[in-house]
């Protein structure tokens, strides 16, 4: 059983919710990751989603670009990024999702990604521009290493998409609760209700909802209706206007604390 299989059982059992946070690696620099990421899984998050930033990103929105620009300018290089979380696990045993796109672990190699990505302590991985059509080159490597392969799912998938994307899924399936890019748009929690009773329809694998959420309010709400709810870029935000503050680390993790509290027993 994976991290991310055994967070979502033991939340099960607790009747929680999981609070699974991304934010993106080297922003500032790859230390303040590391220790960013410390901080929320003792504010407890439970899943953390570490972004590797990309030049050319499409799902991104502009705060989480912006990010990704200051990352790459750090010189941030998915190679220090497998060695900052393999310097998290050494202290830490929080489930870790490298969250990207194809270009970097294509131009690192397939086989000997899936193979870092293993000792370094990576849980799942979720390829943004990767769908499960084109996958397989991929996939024979990250399976053989037991990485959870995480899919995306749209309100705009079809029931049939739906079935075909569960299917071959690991994890959990990401839910986007928008028809857009990341922190744009309020979600509406009719439409994520509908979509993720759709989804459960098709397969057991827990159902988390990103895309648009930020508030404790608007977490608790749609908590009720997933398995756990994914914050980005209101993370990202807050690591930036944090900038030059001492306790950076206390205020990102006492926003994760509030969110936390907030879908507990959601």
């Amino acid at each position: 059983m994976s991290r991310i299989e055994e967070k979502f059982t033991e939340l099960r059992k607790e009747g929680s919710k999981a609070l699974i946070a991304y934010l993106t690696a080297g922003d500032p620099n790859l230390e303040t990751t590391r220790e960013i990421i410390l901080g929320m899984d003792r504010a407890g998050v439970d899943i953390i989603e570490i972004g590797v930033p990309f030049s050319d990103p499409t799902a991104d929105g502009p705060t989480i670009q912006a990010a990704s620009y200051r990352a790459l300018q750090a010189g941030a290089t998915l190679t220090g990024i497998l060695e900052m979380i393999e310097g998290v696990r050494q202290v830490s045993e929080i489930p870790v999702v490298l969250f990207g796109y194809y270009n970097p672990i294509l131009s690192y190699g397939n086989e000997h990604f899936a193979r870092r990505a293993r000792e370094a302590g990576v849980d799942g991985l979720l390829v943004v521009d990767l769908p499960p059509e084109e996958s397989a080159e991929l996939r024979r490597h990250t399976d053989r290493a037991g990485i959870d392969f995480i899919s995306l799912i749209a309100p705009t998938s079809t029931d049939e998409r739906i079935r075909k994307i569960a299917r071959d899924a690991g994890g959990f399936l990401y839910y986007i609760s928008i028809t857009g890019v990341t922190g744009t748009a309020r979600p509406q929690t009719s439409d994520i209700k509908r979509d993720v009773e759709r989804i459960r329809a098709v397969t057991d694998l827990p159902v988390a909802v990103g895309f648009g959420i930020s508030t404790p309010d608007q977490a608790r709400e749609i908590a009720h209706h997933a398995d756990g709810i994914v914050i980005g870029s209101a993370f990202v935000r807050l690591i930036e206007e944090s900038r030059g503050a001492n306790n950076r680390v206390n205020i990102v993790a006492g926003y994760a604390r509030d969110i936390k509290q907030a879908i507990s027993g959601a």
